[in-house]
């Protein structure tokens, strides 16, 4: 028998394909606080406007909401703190580059648990004019038709 992959995907950021174009996508750890874990074990988490920052040759995540633990008591998490990501001098310093010299920004684009451990996707992004937005939307129309054309649906 085959095991399970361990993934539970917890939220992906579904506005980041529609408004950048995506590439290089990268797996990192995040340093989370007490209820944050908790938190997000029952899916409330949000990745909308979050975006990832580096400073000082270290990589945080910003705007990223977790909701505050209901059962959590005096020692709660604040929802959009600041939060480090852990990824390897050499993963920031390329992407720090990148950032720089060819403008991209780095985005969120899934949080997950994968073996019962919190893991955050993240890619380079560059952002699409309105043009592009509609020729995606166009393409993604012209799917929707040939699949129903397909099935006989017309």
């Amino acid at each position: 028998m085959e095991k399970s992959s361990g993934i539970k995907i917890i939220s992906t950021n579904k506005k980041a394909h529609f408004n950048y174009f995506l590439s290089d996508f990268l797996e990192c750890g995040i340093e989370l606080k007490g209820t944050e874990i908790k938190s997000l074990r029952m899916n409330n988490a949000n990745l909308n406007d979050a975006y990832v920052i580096i400073k000082n040759n270290e990589a945080y995540i910003l705007n990223m909401f977790i909701a505050q633990y209901d059962k959590g008591n005096i020692f709660n998490h604040e929802e959009l703190r600041t939060r480090k990501l852990l990824l390897h001098k050499r993963e920031i310093l390329k992407y720090s580059y990148k950032i720089v010299k060819d403008g991209y920004t780095l985005i969120p684009t899934k949080i997950y648990l994968k073996n019962g451990r919190c893991k955050v996707e993240i890619a380079l992004a560059k952002g699409k004019k309105n043009f592009d937005k509609r020729e995606t939307i166009k393409n993604r129309e012209n799917d929707i038709k040939i699949r129903k054309a397909q099935k006989g649906d017309y």
